[in-house]
């Protein structure tokens, strides 16, 4: 085979990985996951997501990463989805938070999607929030696209707290009172009860 026919190969196959990954995001089906500990190395086939944003009703089931590439379209669905909802604001979302996302479903082991509290934060919204709560941080990592606030009707704070703990991936906040768990792809700390 020339290179130019192993090229051409490659990118058959990119597209239809990126077809498939399409016909994914409206899927209902339940999503597979490899060890989620490896999803932070880049390791396994597949990655996917299944998601709620209890503020908006959105949903999304799919896959977004297929063997070493994460799929643009799967990208973009996540981004909308956890948008600053207040601004209608769109940010492209960190790609490790995603993963650290990923990790703690595969760990927390539930068919139930994760719903989401926060994601994005516009610095308008996030002053808005800040003016009204001493628990929002000035510079928050809600308005860099590296965090999430997440929560789960079957499965406790602390259940969830430590699933996203044992990934040593980032920041983990729990928020007991308010039944929600927040992370992030910064460095790795912890704070709450």
């Amino acid at each position: 085979m020339s290179n130019s026919e192993s090229s051409g190969a490659t990118l058959s196959r990119r597209a239809l990985l990126g077809v498939a990954a399409a016909g994914v995001v409206a899927a209902t089906s339940t999503p597979m996951f490899g060890a989620s500990p490896a999803l932070l190395k880049g390791r396994g086939k597949f990655r996917s997501l299944k998601l709620v944003n209890n503020r908006t009703g959105e949903r999304i089931n799919t896959a977004y990463w297929v063997e070493g590439h994460y799929i643009p379209e799967a990208l973009e669905a996540f981004y909308h989805l956890l948008r600053d909802w207040r601004q209608e604001e769109v940010v492209r979302i960190d790609t490790k938070t995603i993963d650290i996302l990923a990790a703690v479903y595969n760990l927390v082991d539930t068919s139930e999607p994760l719903e989401i509290v926060s994601g994005y934060r516009s610095p308008k919204t996030n002053a808005m929030l800040r003016s009204r709560s001493r628990g929002v941080a000035r510079n928050s990592y809600h308005t860099r696209g590296k965090a999430v606030d997440l929560t789960l009707k079957s499965r406790s704070v602390s259940q969830m707290a430590r699933a996203a703990l044992s990934l040593r991936a980032g920041g983990v906040g729990r928020y007991t009172r308010s039944k929600f768990v927040h992370v992030d792809s910064g460095p790795i700390r912890d704070w709450g009860r």
